[in-house]
């Protein structure tokens, strides 16, 4: 993977500083950290844990002004050298999904060049960027032989909900692996792993650089790598553009049903799923305030059964499109899509990707109709919900995508005996 973020003196100090134990990614201008305080941030946390005597943090907060790869001396006690290497602020022109993932690639590479043991990655925003997270996603990988820490985030019932449609419940189904954040985006990973992914992401293939959030949790479960989750505590989400979600969609999902593809041979044998092991402790949430504008998302999800019907119906077989209609028709206060309806058409789309039956980026957006059809459905029937009928909601739909599963492995094996 490249190196064309780092700057050519920081890429001379990586040469001379030849090797490390651990690289922390600390990503995102909201975090607000120089290197100097991130590298003594990093130092202190890594000082309780066994065996690292250097480290190197990697921030993209555009603080390029003062010197890179400037160690932080160590201590007595075994306290770890902690360096700092400086990314180029994100670009403007780019969107929140493109710098990431670029951020992700710089990190893995300084990692993978250096032959670190373990590195973690803090990409998302929570309230504070504590010692507690990073801790959490290194301890498990250095000091338990986990070679991927995924996250569990503490969530009101109407965040996440991409992730809670599509994302975990997919990766259940796909994978065996329960996951509440397969794409993460904090991610802890040994270098065993990490040397995994470097390898794929070299080889050529027609889709592109692969997308490392899509494919990290993949790439575990195919591998047989051990996973765990780590409790990390409340993750501040920004507002949901609604004006922008087809695009948001667009740029999640492609990569995800592009991974899907290159998986196929694997998750086609597998049957069930199994909780993973997790460390930390939940947080209680204040009461949730989050509202949407359901009235509007029944709107959207109406007008798309008139206006995209046709795009549908080259996905979508004729029993789904009857289905869709009768709820089209109904009062927006009775809107209820069924779990099975739901999981069928995340599969359907994933089919219709894969087969490039239109556009993929048009495929993709046309999907966003259905998507607030079901938060729609989501918001109505949790109003008054608490935490724990929440969680017991996304189990049941979770459970769904499991039960559907052979309708897709049938669709995505013999695609035209199942043609809409």
């Amino acid at each position: 993977m490249e190196l064309d973020a780092i700057s050519q003196p920081e890429l001379e100090q990586l040469e001379r500083l030849g090797g490390a134990d651990v690289v922390v990614g600390i990503l995102g201008p909201q975090h607000g950290q120089d290197g100097v305080a991130a590298a003594a941030m990093v130092r202190e946390t890594l000082a309780p844990l066994s065996k690292v005597a250097r480290a190197v943090v990697v921030c993209n907060n555009g603080t390029q002004s003062q010197p890179s790869v400037t160690p932080e001396p160590a201590g007595e006690n075994g306290i770890p050298a902690v360096f700092t290497c400086n990314l180029p602020a994100p670009g403007a022109a780019d969107t929140p999904q493109q710098n990431i993932s670029q951020a992700y690639r710089s990190v893995f590479a300084v990692a993978g060049k250096l032959g670190v043991r373990a590195c973690g990655v803090v990409a998302s925003q929570p309230q504070e960027v504590t010692r507690q997270w990073i801790y959490h996603l290194i301890q498990p990988v250095l000091e338990l032989g986990f070679d991927l820490v995924a996250p569990r985030y503490s969530r009101q019932k109407m965040e996440g909900l991409l992730n809670r449609s599509i994302l975990s419940p997919l990766h259940r189904a796909l994978y065996g692996e329960q996951l509440q954040n397969p794409v993460g985006p904090d991610f802890g990973l040994s270098g065993r792993l990490l040397q995994q992914i470097l390898g794929q992401s070299s080889e050529p293939r027609h889709g592109g650089a692969t997308n490392l959030l899509a494919s990290t949790a993949s790439t575990a479960a195919s591998g047989g790598f051990q996973v765990c989750e780590s409790h990390l505590g409340l993750r501040t989400q920004p507002p949901t553009d609604w004006t922008n979600l087809s695009s948001l969609l667009a740029e999640v999902l492609g990569p995800v049903f592009v991974e899907m593809e290159r998986q196929a041979a694997l998750w086609q044998r597998i049957r069930g799923s199994k909780p993973l092991p997790r460390f930390g402790c939940t947080e209680s949430l204040s009461e949730d305030s989050g509202t949407v504008d359901v009235h509007r998302m029944v709107e959207s999800f109406q007008l798309g059964t008139q206006n995209l019907l046709e795009v549908w119906g080259l996905l979508l077989p004729p029993t789904t499109l009857l289905e869709l209609r009768k709820l089209a028709r109904l009062p927006p206060e009775q809107l209820r899509m069924p779990d099975d309806l739901w999981a069928r058409i995340v599969y359907d789309f994933a089919l219709g990707h894969r087969l490039r039956i239109i556009s993929r980026d048009h495929l993709l957006r046309s999907i966003t109709p259905l998507y607030l059809g079901w938060i729609a459905s989501y918001a109505r029937e949790m109003e008054t919900a608490g935490p724990v009928e929440v969680e017991s909601r996304i189990e049941r739909l979770s459970r769904a995508y499991e039960t559907n599963k052979p309708y897709l492995v049938s669709r995505w094996r013999w695609p035209d005996r199942f043609s809409p």
